[in-house]
């Protein structure tokens, strides 16, 4: 066998070959070994250079709840799961539905009229074999809510508290009361805002909800949280980062067989008990994967970047500058 690969460069310190970037920052010395990257970890070897040993353990030991396995969520699970994060709960009540092909990662020929948090968590798993993936298949809202964010947690049992949830949800009643719920129990949350409606990724940004602008759906996020739960908006940042686009919504087309049919008709499997099923929209509007992926992406990064401990600034809305 030949001699191993071995690059001296990724270390600090003269090498025999010119580098061609910035030379890498010294490993920390007051590391535990217990909390470095294992050998057997490689697969996440690109996440631990730009982060680090520490930020690398802090993540595999991190326990994530994202609620809403869509366009969004699918998106961030999947980031949350390649970037290491070691835990992750995943929250839906729907199944797969052919329209969820252009956006959603789960949507497959054969996956479509199975839970979507089934088959989420088993492509996560693929993706990170020592993941805890854990699907819920279950539709938040006040009922159900202590039963998926409960009060307390057990520090000793599995899951334990969440180091963050993600707000996917597009119900704006269930979005609130999720919000208000996470903010009470002291859970940090990153909430995304509409997504739909919108053909230009690169208009994405991340601010704290109160700075949020150019968004009528997080503006009535911010009317119903003001009105029925109390939140001020007033004094400035209410603590929670939000995903939103200052592209303005385009209006929905209608398409030629929807004159068939009389309008919009909705060819998702049918399920008991399902609450807000597209059968039950006022209007149905467009989506594009690069947007609505982009949107879990930005979600994604602030969770990785807090988790991490890496300083994060957000936008502020232009007539606060």
């Amino acid at each position: 066998m030949g001699s191993p690969r071995i690059m001296p460069s990724a270390l600090p310190g003269p090498t025999a070959r010119p580098r061609k970037g910035a030379e890498p920052r010294p490993v920390d010395p007051t590391l535990d070994p217990e909390e470095t990257l294992p050998k057997q970890q490689r697969r996440f070897d690109r996440t631990a250079r730009l982060l680090g040993d520490r930020a690398m353990a802090d993540l595999l030991r991190a326990h994530v709840v994202v609620f809403g396995v869509g366009g969004v969520g699918s998106f961030c699970l999947e980031a949350l799961a390649r970037a290491g994060v070691g835990r992750l709960t995943l929250v839906d009540f729907d199944d797969v539905c052919v329209t969820n092909s252009n956006r959603q990662l789960h949507a497959l020929k054969h996956t479509v009229g199975h839970p979507k948090v089934e088959v989420m968590a088993e492509r996560l798993r693929a993706i990170h074999p020592q993941l805890a993936a854990e699907p819920r298949e279950l539709f938040y809202n006040a009922e159900n809510a202590e039963e998926l964010l409960p009060s307390s947690w057990d520090a000793d049992a599995a899951p334990g508290r969440p180091a963050f949830v993600v707000d996917a949800i597009d119900n704006i009643t269930a979005k609130c009361h999720l919000l208000d719920r996470a903010r009470r129990l002291g859970l940090r949350v990153v909430s995304s805002m509409g997504a739909a409606a919108r053909l230009d990724p690169t208009r994405i940004r991340v601010a704290d909800l109160a700075e949020t602008y150019n968004d009528p759906f997080a503006r009535d996020v911010r009317a119903i949280l003001r009105k029925q739960y109390g939140w001020s908006f007033d004094a400035g940042p209410v603590g929670v980062p939000a995903v939103f686009s200052v592209e303005r919504p385009s209006k929905p087309t209608a398409l030629h067989y929807d004159l068939g049919a009389g309008g919009f008709q909705c060819v998702c499997p049918p399920k008991e008990d399902r609450p807000h099923s597209c059968d039950d929209r006022l209007q149905i509007e467009g989506t594009l994967g690069f947007v609505t992926g982009a949107f879990g992406l930005a979600a994604a990064s602030v969770v990785v970047r807090e988790i991490a401990g890496v300083a994060m600034t957000y936008e502020r809305r232009p007539d606060r500058d």
